[in-house]
């Protein structure tokens, strides 16, 4: 392991404690020179904001890391869809080859991870919807409504940090970690303070079985989609997919190049499979194969799939397992109201009873329900 990769375990083991250890306490005045530059930056970027043509919606994280963002846009996504919106996607691209970094692109069909980054081109596969990604969002945002003219919101993956655009509404998303230690970047994990109030245009969404911060938010219920061979899942073909119970008692390999590997190894295991674990860095490029030769079945993430041709396989099957976020309806009503002012066109619903609502608050469920902080 390279030396960076090290130290990035070495602090992660140490943020995500309940309370700063002595080497964390250490780092706290790198800590206090971090969020004095980054509040400066801020206010710069605010005073010189950019509007683009659509409201938008920013999905991000407090924390650095996954915290469940990616499958919060899709689902977001969806669930604007369901209402009558007609949304886009714009990104950075992270994890794009360094020629590639400062180009505006479309995703499309033919799209590489190594060109558009791997998150963007799993949204644009899993939703359909227009997805832009560049350097700076607001030209990334600009530059897609002028192509696609009948997408009326943005939803921006990741950026709640970058204030040079302006948004309508941000979702900041949290899992069962909470913020860790509670301390900023590099002695914790917070990328910014965490507030003691929400403000009007921010809801929370909690990827989580309850609150794990004193903020109030919603609990999104995560479930794995059915399995499909890789070949299937890019050609989307989703009704050859066969059931996790099939894989049952094969000697399966889990990799997962993702921020939070364990978790998608524990949901294999909870579903009644008992594979070895291969945790891979996050946006892990797979330029080689990383288990062994002969390795019989491989069960991965969507977000490492994108970035798997099938004709390197040889004889391992790959297996796909999505992950789906089933959004609370009060999310979603919530959602809807703080967009309604920008709902104009009326043949279209009004944020106050949104196309497709009811089937949405059947598919949560009774697993779904609004959560106060903890006292």
């Amino acid at each position: 392991m390279a030396a960076a990769a090290r130290l990035e375990a070495l602090l992660v083991r140490h943020w995500w404690r309940p309370r700063p250890s002595a080497p964390m306490q250490l780092l706290r005045p790198l800590s206090w020179l971090y969020a004095a530059l980054a509040a400066r930056a801020a206010r710069a970027a605010r005073r010189s904001a950019e509007a683009v043509p659509v409201p938008v919606v920013v999905v991000g994280n407090l924390i650095v890391g996954g915290a469940g963002k990616t499958p919060t846009v899709i689902a977001v996504v969806q669930a604007l869809r369901a209402a009558g919106w007609r949304p886009g996607v714009i990104s950075r691209g992270h994890g794009r080859q360094d020629s590639a970094r400062s180009a505006l692109r479309a995703v499309n069909a033919d799209s590489r991870a190594s060109d558009v980054g791997d998150e963007p081109l799993l949204i644009w596969r899993r939703t359909g919807v227009p997805v832009w990604v560049g350097r700076r969002r607001a030209d990334v945002a600009r530059a897609l409504c002028a192509a696609e003219p009948a997408v009326d919101v943005l939803v921006s993956d990741d950026g709640l940090q970058h204030a040079a655009l302006r948004r309508d509404v941000e979702v900041i998303v949290f899992d069962e970690r909470g913020i860790g230690n509670g301390l900023l970047l590099p002695a914790g994990p917070l990328r910014e303070p965490l507030p003691l109030h929400l403000g009007p245009r921010q809801l929370v969404l909690y990827n989580a079985a309850r609150a794990s911060t004193t903020l109030p938010g919603a609990l999104a219920r995560r479930q794995l989609a059915p399995p499909l061979a890789l070949a299937d899942w890019r050609a989307g073909r989703h009704d050859a997919a066969v059931s996790l119970h099939s894989l049952r008692g094969r000697a399966l390999l889990a990799a997962a190049g993702i921020a939070s590997p364990q978790r998608f190894f524990a949901m294999l295991e909870d579903a009644g499979l008992a594979p070895r674990h291969l945790a891979l860095p996050d946006h892990h490029r797979y330029e080689a194969l990383p288990w062994p030769a002969g390795t019989a079945d491989v069960i991965t993430t969507e977000k490492d799939a994108v970035k798997l041709e099938p004709g390197r396989l040889g004889a391992t099957r790959v297996w796909v397992v999505g992950l789906d976020f089933v959004l609370p309806p009060t999310f979603i009503q919530d959602l809807l109201r703080l967009l309604g002012a920008h709902h104009h066109d009326d043949a279209r619903p009004s944020p106050a009873q949104p196309a497709g609502l009811p089937d949405l608050q059947r598919a949560a469920r009774s697993g779904a329900r609004r959560t106060q902080p903890p006292a």
